[in-house]
C-alpha cells in the first residue's frame, strides 16, 4: 500500500464537474494498493497518516500531527502509484491490486481513519478525478507499507 501524503492550507477534488470532496488545512492523502495488500497494510498506514507531525508548533518546529491541529483529510484513491517504469517509458501498472479488491480496501482504509474522529472527505474510487491542492510549506510525504521495516 501506497501514499502520498501533502501538508494543505486546502485541497478539493472534482468528478464528473462537480466537487465531491473539499477540505480546508490537513492532508490531502493520494492512496493506492497493491496486490498482497490486506487490512494490516491498512492499519500501518493509518497509523502512521494520523499521528504523523508535519504540521509546526508555536516554535515552528514539525511537531503536531492532524489530529493536533484539528484539521482534515481528504482521501483520493489512485492506482498509478503503483505504475513501474523501470522497463521502457510507458508505466506498467501489473503490481496494482485488481478493481473489486482495490475499491474494498479504499473503503476500509476511509473507514479506519473516520473512526479515529478526524474530518474525512474522500474522491471516487477508480473515477476521472480532477485534484486541486494547495500544498502548504511545501510538505510531501511518501508512506509504503511494504518499506515498514
Amino acid at each position: 500500500m501506497r501514499a502520498v501524503i501533502q501538508r494543505v492550507s486546502a485541497s478539493s477534488v472534482m468528478a464528473e464537474n462537480q466537487i465531491v470532496g473539499a477540505i480546508g488545512r490537513g492532508l490531502n492523502v493520494l492512496i493506492g494498493f497493491g496486490i498482497g495488500d490486506t487490512e494490516t497494510d491498512i492499519e500501518y498506514i493509518a497509523e502512521k497518516l494520523c499521528g504523523l507531525r508535519i504540521f509546526e508548533d508555536a516554535e515552528g518546529k514539525m511537531n503536531l500531527s492532524v489530529r493536533d491541529i484539528g484539521g482534515e483529510m481528504l482521501i483520493i484513491s489512485q492506482f498509478t502509484l503503483y505504475g513501474d517504469v523501470r522497463k521502457g517509458k510507458r508505466p506498467s501498472f501489473s503490481s496494482a491490486i485488481a478493481y473489486s479488491e482495490g475499491e474494498r480496501l479504499y473503503a476500509l482504509f476511509v473507514e479506519r481513519i473516520k473512526s479515529e474522529h478526524i474530518p474525512t472527505q474522500t474522491g471516487i474510487y477508480g473515477a476521472d478525478m480532477k485534484v486541486t491542492i494547495e500544498n502548504d510549506g511545501p510538505v510531501t510525504i511518501l508512506l509504503d507499507s511494504e518499506k515498514k521495516f
